[in-house]
């Protein structure tokens, strides 16, 4: 019989500590006792202590009395982010790629992570034609990137401004938005029209439009977007793309309209 080989432990002692202590409590349902978790980990009840109160700090450890621990719902926080995030990525791989076939441009789908854009797959065609999908991990500003505009047109004025306080609305090319009262009108049509546009924003030469996906309680969780050669950007494109994220939203069980 085959014998798996034993899984890599961290390097830094304190984060497999921190591992062990989670692992322990995440095999009860009820709360655990210090005195228990102590010698379940084989740590001193000072170390475990330590280690817990510092996790009950971020949430990821509830305290509900003294001297007992369970996992903390920061932990089903960041499991939900990554449930849909995957989710969204399975909804969209075949509708990028048969978007990708009628417009011959690359369609991104991105996701929110703090003031930053995050770009989780992109279809898009080889040299050689074949199509592939690709993970591609890179960020951008909200206020430069179309579907960064998405979200935030979803903010309310207060959340805008302090996003433009907080990155200084920096710019990377010429045409970016570097004003509040600028990105606020811009704003206000992406909440008209339920599209955004990056007039070469980011980068110079490239034009993007993009449309939002909802999940089953009507959240914006991505967006998908084109992006072409500023002289190619077709309007044209914009009624595939809508039916594209609808398709998608309405895989994950958004119902509206």
């Amino acid at each position: 019989m085959a014998i798996s080989p034993p899984l890599p432990t961290p390097n830094i002692q304190v984060i497999e500590r921190m591992f062990a202590l989670i692992d322990v409590l995440a095999s009860r349902e009820e709360a655990i006792s210090l005195k228990e978790i102590s010698e379940r980990t084989g740590l001193h009840p000072s170390t475990a202590h330590r280690i817990l109160n510092d996790l009950a700090v971020g949430r990821f450890v509830d305290r509900p009395e003294s001297g007992s621990y369970r996992l903390g719902m920061r932990l089903l926080e960041l499991g939900n982010l990554v449930k849909a995030r995957l989710n969204v990525r399975d909804a969209a791989l075949q509708t990028m790629r048969e978007l990708h076939k009628l417009i011959h441009q690359p369609v991104n789908l991105s996701v929110r992570q703090g003031d930053e854009i995050v770009y989780v797959e992109r279809a898009l065609s080889e040299r050689s034609g074949m199509q592939v999908v690709r993970a591609i991990g890179g960020r951008a500003p909200l206020h430069l990137t179309s579907v960064g505009k998405l979200f935030l047109a979803q903010d309310d004025p207060q959340r805008v401004r302090a996003y433009a306080n907080r990155t200084g609305l920096s710019g990377q090319t010429r045409n970016s938005i570097t004003q509040l009262p600028v990105l606020e009108r811009e704003l206000l049509k992406v909440r008209q029209s339920g599209v955004a546009r990056d007039n070469e924003e980011l980068e110079l030469g490239v034009r993007c439009m993009a449309s939002g996906i909802y999940d089953d309680q009507g959240g914006l969780v991505a967006g998908l977007s084109i992006s072409a050669p500023a002289d190619r950007l077709e309007e044209g494109w914009l009624p595939k793309l809508q039916a594209a994220t609808q398709a998608i939203s309405q895989a994950l069980g958004f119902r509206g309209h």
